[in-house]
């Protein structure tokens, strides 16, 4: 998977798996991932699905409709780079927090949804439930940062209350923040998903 990885001044910290949204590149989060962590390492992912030649993680039948044979595909994908890159690069496999924003939350919900253990923690911009009526694994206490706009047209606020509440019963510990825009990102959301990783990840 097309990639870069930039060691960080503090390898007791998460590296940071940065996932962008439709039509985004592997570096479009790196001054959120500043904001986040200037000290950590990061890895930043291209998605390889092309969708009217704009990058994405996973195929779509439709708006808000994933195809879900293409996804589970691609969540083992890159669960599987995810192996090679810590290998590649020396850093801890279990000590990974992913910040996807649209289809790279959704991505990054897939990776929780489908495997036990593979992230320490996830900052999740602006997702949606990844799949529905399966069962999760384990998620004792782990880490969810959501961020939300209550007039996103794109992902309605049901979506991310629906994804809450399984995280949590799954047994993550979720937290939501709600700004009134819509799908894009906010500072507020930011600087609050700062605040929540700073707490956890000093």
């Amino acid at each position: 998977m097309k990639h870069f990885y930039k060691k960080g001044q503090d390898e007791r910290k998460p590296t940071l798996l940065l996932l962008h949204g439709t039509g985004g590149t592997e570096n479009d989060l790196l001054p959120i991932a500043e904001i986040i962590d200037p000290t950590a390492s990061i890895l930043g992912v291209r998605g390889d699905v092309s969708e009217n030649g704009m990058n994405r993680y996973f195929k779509r039948i439709a708006e808000g409709v994933f195809d879900e044979e293409d996804l589970l595909f691609r969540t083992k994908e890159l669960s599987d780079f995810l192996d090679y890159a810590a290998e590649q690069y020396e850093f801890d496999r279990n000590n990974i927090v992913a910040m996807g924003y649209s289809n790279g939350a959704n991505i990054a919900g897939s990776l929780l949804f489908h495997y036990k253990n593979v992230l320490q923690g996830a900052i999740l911009l602006h997702p949606m439930v990844p799949r529905r009526g399966v069962d999760l694994p384990l998620m004792k206490n782990l880490p969810v940062f959501i961020g939300a706009g209550k007039n996103d047209p794109i992902c309605p606020a049901q979506e991310t209350e629906d994804l809450a509440a399984l995280l949590s019963e799954a047994g993550a510990s979720v937290q939501v923040y709600w700004d009134e825009q819509g799908h894009q990102l906010t500072r507020g959301e930011i600087i609050e998903a700062a605040k929540w990783y700073k707490r956890l990840f000093k």
